[in-house]
């Protein structure tokens, strides 16, 4: 299993607001050191924008396409995350204690805490978490005993052993879930989803998970941050003949595993922004990657290679240089002879990685434009950039997510 995007979301057919096929059932937690705000001030009548829905009771309501509207008595302070991207908006709401789990940590956890570094007063404790990928079973989910699963039915049924019974199950014995995985990428979930799955953006997905710890001013306070990055990257970018063009790749053994860069969905939320020239712009490929050869990556001979993963510990960027370098038709490539060969982040990105993994685009594809991406060492943090040289400023990120 191998993630962004900022294309406003739409809808497979329609979505029916408050109405998914699952309903989540409410709880009765709460989440530890987060800020008491009420009902009436943590959502919005705005239900296309956060899917918040305040309520007499005192409880309040949260809404994801395919789940529906999900009833909360209190914040949930015991959280299931699959992909990073939840964990990683937990931390940007000052609520990461409540995680209990998450994707292949030992990668995630020291990818995120690189980007973190930069952040005084932010960092993950990731070390105790487990992955549920290796054991997504009904009896994980049971120890686990979450209040609340950032998780899709509509993924969670394509697992070996899943269907709709078992995710019924999980939701009335333990906790709703709240997840939307086809929005990465706007593949086609299977039936009985296919007809009312809403794609998201990664911040509207966000701006909704928010609403389910009651944190709409820190979400629209980040928010803010990323629409000034946003803008201040799109105001500044050379005409389309003058940008260079790029891939994004995962060198295995033999051959390139290959990705797009300006294609709907959010595990592309860091690259479409910078709208490079895309090498393999006009390849479909059956699934969500490919694969090319060395003398097809030549024939496309892209000026900037971005190494999907290289900013995690899974790969050794220095080596993977040394490779290129060393292969007969390696050595011949543009971005190898020019030293445009970068480390890249991860696609399961959420808001605070998304925010890093923008800048660091822009600096290695118009250096020109945005200043030069420094050197970057195998396993180091996020490089320390120069204040002025920041294309958001990291002192603001932190003092939202600290509360300060």
């Amino acid at each position: 299993m191998d993630e962004t995007g900022d294309t406003g979301g739409f809808t497979r057919r329609h979505y029916l607001s408050g109405g998914g096929l699952l309903l989540g059932t409410s709880i009765i937690a709460g989440c530890s050191g987060n800020s008491a705000e009420s009902a009436s001030t943590a959502t919005s009548s705005n239900t296309d924008t956060d899917g918040a829905t305040p309520s007499d009771s005192g409880s309040y309501t949260a809404s994801l396409s395919p789940v529906g509207e999900v009833e909360f008595d209190s914040i949930p302070e015991n959280v299931f995350t699959m992909y990073n991207q939840y964990a990683d908006m937990l931390v940007a709401l000052d609520c990461d204690d409540a995680i209990n789990s998450m994707f292949v940590p030992d990668m995630a956890g020291p990818s995120m805490n690189h980007y973190y570094e930069r952040l005084s007063g932010v960092s993950f404790d990731w070390e105790d978490l487990p992955n549920p990928y290796d054991n997504f079973s009904k009896e994980f989910f049971y120890s686990l005993d979450s209040d609340i699963h950032f998780l899709d039915p509509a993924w969670a049924i394509t697992q070996e052993n899943w269907d709709l019974s078992d995710i019924e199950e999980v939701i009335d014995n333990i906790g709703p879930l709240f997840g939307n995985f086809y929005s990465g990428t706007h593949g086609d979930p299977q039936e009985p989803y296919s007809d009312d799955y809403r794609y998201y953006t990664l911040w509207e997905i966000f701006g909704r998970v928010a609403t389910v710890f009651r944190e709409r001013e820190r979400y629209e306070q980040l928010r803010s941050v990323h629409e000034e990055l946003i803008e201040t990257i799109q105001t500044n970018l050379p005409p389309q003949e003058e940008r260079p063009t790029a891939v994004r790749v995962t060198l295995g053994d033999g051959k390139f595993w290959t990705y797009h860069l300006n294609r709907p969905g959010f595990w592309l939320a860091d690259t479409r922004p910078l709208a490079a020239n895309d090498a393999f712009g006009d390849e479909t490929w059956d699934g969500l990657w490919g694969s090319v050869g060395y003398e097809t990556m030549l024939e496309a001979d892209p000026d900037v290679i971005l190494h999907l993963w290289g900013m995690t510990p899974r790969y050794d960027i220095d080596d993977i240089r040394r490779r290129l370098a060393a292969h007969s038709v390696g050595k011949e490539l543009a971005a190898v002879k020019d030293n445009r060969v970068y480390a890249h982040g991860m696609r399961y990105q959420g808001p605070i990685m998304n925010l890093f993994q923008i800048e660091m685009t822009a600096k290695q594809l118009y250096p020109d434009v945005f200043g030069e991406w420094p050197t970057y060492e195998n396993e180091d943090h996020y490089p320390e950039i120069p204040p002025d040289e920041q294309l958001f400023s990291r002192d603001r990120v932190a003092k939202i997510i600290t509360g300060e």
